[in-house]
């Protein structure tokens, strides 16, 4: 699946330059604002949203959700020249929702990187990364499918938008330690929200888009929302026990920031209560000390808590599949969502 990804990130970033072109000029800025009253000024457009935008999208990522709208378009037999521009769609407003995040969790680092923020200040930041959440719309504009299939598809965009917002109010609040206490199932429909609707939007747009009916769409959308919740349990795992991982981002940063993970819950549910209390307090206390953190994860492990978050990603993941499949025509591209299912579970980094 590694390769499939790698393989496929040059189309997808061709996309992306489309809609957010890494020097702005007139033609592009009246494409996407409409023809100036009097005057644009293209070299700061360009130093103020376009390089801050590639600045972050030139440092990696796997752009899985823009295969994921592909692999889901491919295997329900659409067109997949004509719904190639739209993969673009998921991959910008994910980065958006990034540039966001580290802002509002005070994070470091991003990829191995100072965050954008650190870089160009929160202003530009702020300003840029909810730029991306708009910039793909005029997909909707210029696309020659017809207005109705237009329709379904946006309103799975603004739907998705909203439900992120709240995915992560939820966690915001949580970490600031505003909740008494935090359920698995609370945790889990907070993963739906935050990292769920960005996967659910990319496959049930393919779907939409390769003209599948209304029971293939949601079942897709339940499968990608799995895996989306799967894929953030992997991140909360990785971030306390994974090296790579560790070096592009930190490792521990979810306990700085006092994060309520499934992997956080389970201990504080099932670990003795002094050292439930104990990871309460780490955890309240934000620290940025290396021994406390070490600390915490220590407390988690010997709760079998790491365990069981990886088995809970696994298990979201297969039970998906096992739904979806069944729906799915046989042939190359649903063994490629077979694969991409198993990757995004079992991953390092």
């Amino acid at each position: 699946m590694k390769k499939i990804l790698a393989e496929m990130r040059p189309m997808v970033d061709a996309e992306i330059e489309k809609i957010v072109p890494r020097k702005f000029d007139e033609k592009s800025l009246a494409r996407l604002c409409g023809k100036p009253r009097y005057e644009y000024d293209t070299e700061t457009a360009t130093k103020a949203v376009a390089e801050p935008i590639w600045n972050l999208l030139d440092r990696g990522g796997k752009r899985w959700r823009p295969a994921l709208l592909l692999l889901t378009a491919e295997a329900f037999g659409g067109d997949l020249e004509k719904i190639k521009p739209f993969c673009a769609l998921p991959e910008i407003v994910h980065n958006g929702t990034l540039m966001i995040d580290d802002i509002e969790d005070s994070s470091e680092l991003r990829r191995g990187k100072p965050c954008t923020h650190k870089i160009y200040g929160v202003d530009v930041a702020i300003n840029a990364g909810n730029a991306m959440y708009y910039l793909p719309l005029p997909l909707f504009r210029e696309s020659k499918f017809d207005q109705e299939t237009l329709n379904k598809a946006f309103e799975i965009y603004y739907q998705e938008m909203i439900r992120v917002s709240f995915g992560q109010a939820f966690d915001i609040w949580w970490h600031k330690g505003k909740a008494a206490k935090v359920t698995e199932a609370q945790y889990l429909q907070m993963c739906a929200y935050k990292t769920g609707c960005l996967a659910r939007m990319a496959a049930q747009m393919g779907a939409v888009l390769a003209n599948a009916d209304e029971k293939r769409v949601t079942a897709v959308g339940k499968y990608a929302e799995a895996l989306g919740v799967g894929f953030q349990i992997q991140d909360d795992v990785l971030n306390l026990v994974g090296e790579k991982f560790g070096e592009l981002k930190g490792v521990g940063e979810d306990i700085h920031e006092g994060k309520r993970t499934l992997v956080a819950i389970h201990c504080l549910e099932r670990a003795p209560a002094a050292k439930a209390k104990r990871l309460l307090e780490i955890l309240d206390k934000h620290t940025e000390n290396p021994k406390e953190i070490a600390e915490a994860i220590e407390i988690m492990k010997s709760a079998g808590s790491i365990e069981y978050a990886k088995a809970k990603a696994r298990e979201l993941a297969s039970n998906a599949w096992a739904e979806l499949e069944p729906l799915l025509p046989e042939g190359e591209a649903k063994e490629k969502l077979d694969a991409f299912t198993r990757y995004l579970v079992e991953r390092e980094i």
